[in-house]
């Protein structure tokens, strides 16, 4: 740092013949120019190092790129202020700036660290199998408590950037006293706010919710999607995305189909006539269902349920190992049990039926109904036994 500053020095004195403002500017654009120089040629290096052998650890290299950067210009404007011609007027501004950059450095590393640390530690997991509770349950947690940290971060770095100042440091008492009606004011605006980043950690606490879960809400069923600071994403079956306070989820009640595990009981309801052979269709939907790839192995089973005046309902119970394929596996069943009842048993189709007793032509039947209509019954003479 000594040997910079003295060949910045010595710039400063070659520059001598022109104006203090020109040669500060130059002094200033040269150190940063260096220090841009500096990162971009690391960053090649250290990309041919370790691309290759080690992708991982250049990959957090490159996550953490912007704040290097950054870091190594703050450096170098630290070290070419003092040596430029500036004012005192402009110095101390100067200094007041990048005292500003430290702090919102710091704040940006602290959070790219905590970013770096969550997604080291979520590798171990995998959101893309079968039996992903504990995947899903790690990963909500971790993506709503960042959330919060990151928050928490920018309250204390733009805290400490306001410190710096000397009327906020030293009537910082004072004026929160003063502003105590103004600061209930903002609390009562910013309740939504809070009441949401209180939720967020409950939810992520408790779990109600994890990314990936089936959820039935609002009557619409869909899958969680995202979960932020303040609201949660869930995509609904036809790709549309429902947006819901997180709130919501601690103040109502909603339907999550994949709570302990992706495991899910479908049902498919068959309405037969009476003269259906119950035991043959139960056993073509053993057959059904053991040729499916959406089947579990657990659960089949077909119950009449209902007898209804004209019809027979009949439950198909089957288990899938996820509501999506819970859902292509009762479509499936639906198609083929209606399928193998056209071409093998038609005769369990369900059917009308009516009673009608007909004469030859409706002339008959309108003569019919006229004679029943105007017909009255003739009295029976009866026949005497004896004389009188």
């Amino acid at each position: 740092m000594d040997q910079i500053q003295t060949a910045l020095t010595s710039l400063k004195t070659w520059l001598h013949w022109l104006p203090d403002q020109v040669v500060a500017l130059c002094i200033v654009l040269l150190a940063v120019l260096i220090a841009y120089s500096l990162h971009r040629t690391v960053r090649k290096l250290l990309r041919h190092l370790l691309a290759v052998r080690y992708p991982y650890a250049f990959s957090v290299f490159t996550q953490m790129r912007g704040v290097t950067r950054l870091a190594l210009l703050i450096l170098a404007l630290i070290i070419a202020v003092p040596v430029a011609p500036f004012d005192a007027a402009t110095a101390d501004w100067l200094a007041r700036l990048l005292l500003l950059a430290v702090i919102a450095l710091l704040g940006w590393t602290a959070i790219t660290a905590l970013n770096i640390a969550a997604d080291l530690y979520l590798r171990q997991f995998r959101i893309d199998t079968a039996d992903n509770l504990l995947a899903r349950k790690h990963l909500t947690q971790v993506r709503v408590l960042m959330r919060t940290a990151d928050v928490l971060v920018v309250i204390v770095t733009v805290g400490a950037a306001l410190m710096t100042f000397e009327p906020v440091r030293q009537y910082g008492v004072s004026l929160f006293a003063s502003a105590g009606v103004a600061g209930i004011v903002a609390g009562l605006a910013a309740r939504p706010v809070l009441s949401n980043l209180f939720a967020g950690v409950q939810l992520a606490m408790t779990q109600p919710i994890r990314i990936d879960d089936q959820v039935v809400i609002e009557n619409e069923w869909g899958t969680i999607e995202e979960i932020t600071s303040t609201y949660v994403v869930v995509r609904l079956w036809d790709w549309r995305r429902l947006i819901v306070p997180l709130t919501y989820f601690i103040e109502k009640p909603f339907q999550n189909w994949t709570r302990e595990n992706s495991a899910l009981i479908g049902s498919a309801f068959i309405y037969v006539d009476y003269r259906a052979p119950v035991g043959v269709i139960r056993d073509k939907l053993n057959d059904i269902v053991k040729q499916s790839k959406n089947w579990n192995g657990k659960v089949v089973n077909l119950q009449v349920t209902d007898a209804k005046e004209g019809t027979i309902e009949l439950r198909c119970l089957m288990s899938a190992y996820s509501a999506g394929h819970a859902f292509d596996l009762r479509c499936e069943v639906r198609e083929q049990l209606v399928d193998f009842l056209q071409k093998e048993h038609p005769e369990a189709l369900p059917r009308q039926r009516m009673d009608v007793a007909l004469e030859s032509g409706i002339g008959a039947l309108q003569r019919v109904s006229a004679d029943a209509g105007s017909a009255k019954p003739k009295p029976q003479k009866s026949k005497s036994s004896g004389k009188r």
